[in-house]
């Protein structure tokens, strides 16, 4: 009666009976960084493939930024210290015709006002938080564009090549700044031409700030240090966004076009 059932092993399971497969993790290993954050900080000047490589496996930013934050607040205390803050003040008030077609008493009360301790403080510390801003902005364009272009990358991600695409270019136009700042009279230093810098690597420096802003200011987006950052920025959208370098230089470009014409519209709005 029994003998067409299936022979039973003792704990009474068929013995051709197999336990089902365990699920496969298709879950992708996670990449550890094969640098040091202090060492990206080096190695982004003379190796930047192997930098973002090493950056897509493990996105970090924060020291570098620091750096660069430290830099910029650094400067720009240092330039109205030596300049002197009410020089800078009375400068930028006289190119407005508001403050030309006030009485002589009123000027005083407006430099004044604009001289205040409190108008000091606010200017020291809005100044870094302001560049902090940018920060995020730009990390955030990068995610956004190399994403739209196919690419798989991070907010995070975006973040790490905005800064350390820069990094280089920043922190070598800020030493040279700071030290053309300490090595000049502050008497021989325009305070208009400088609002972009002590040191310029465009072909604006060899024009008037004040006879075409405009034009000065489309110039002077051709800097030596900003070409350095895009080709920075490119290498780094291919490698950490995985997206293609046509791809990744049209991301670069619609940047730079954005930055001329901020540039442009803040000309036309000083002159």
């Amino acid at each position: 009666m029994n003998e067409h059932l299936p022979n039973q092993n003792q704990s009474g399971e068929p013995d051709d009976w197999q336990a089902p497969p365990l699920p496969v993790d298709n879950t992708p290993p996670v990449e550890s960084a094969q640098m040091s954050e202090v060492g990206t900080l080096s190695s982004i000047f003379y190796e930047p493939g192997a930098t973002f490589e090493d950056l897509r496996r493990k996105p970090r930013f924060l020291l570098a930024g620091l750096i660069m934050v430290v830099l910029f607040g650094s400067f720009i205390f240092a330039f109205n210290t030596k300049i002197g803050f009410e020089r800078i003040a009375r400068e930028r008030l006289e190119s407005s015709s508001f403050y030309q077609n006030q009485s002589p008493e009123q000027k005083e009360a407006t430099l004044r006002q604009q001289t205040s301790p409190i108008v000091k403080g606010i200017t020291y510390a809005v100044a870094p938080l302001a560049f902090l801003v940018t920060l995020l902005i730009g990390g955030l364009i990068y995610w956004l564009g190399a994403n739209a272009m196919g690419g798989s990358a991070t907010f995070l991600r975006g973040l790490a090549v905005w800064i350390y695409s820069g990094f280089p270019p920043f922190v070598v136009s800020m030493l040279a700044n700071l030290l053309v700042l300490f090595l000049k009279s502050p008497d021989d230093i325009d305070i208009a031409a400088s609002q972009n810098g002590l040191v310029q690597a465009s072909p604006a420096f060899f024009m008037d700030a004040k006879s075409s802003p405009v034009l000065n200011a489309i110039l002077g987006t051709f800097d030596l240090f900003f070409i350095w950052g895009w080709i920075l920025a490119a290498i780094g959208l291919r490698i950490v966004g995985k997206i293609s370098s046509g791809a990744a230089w049209a991301i670069v470009l619609l940047v730079a076009l954005l930055n001329v014409a901020f540039r442009v519209i803040t000309a036309l709005f000083s002159s």
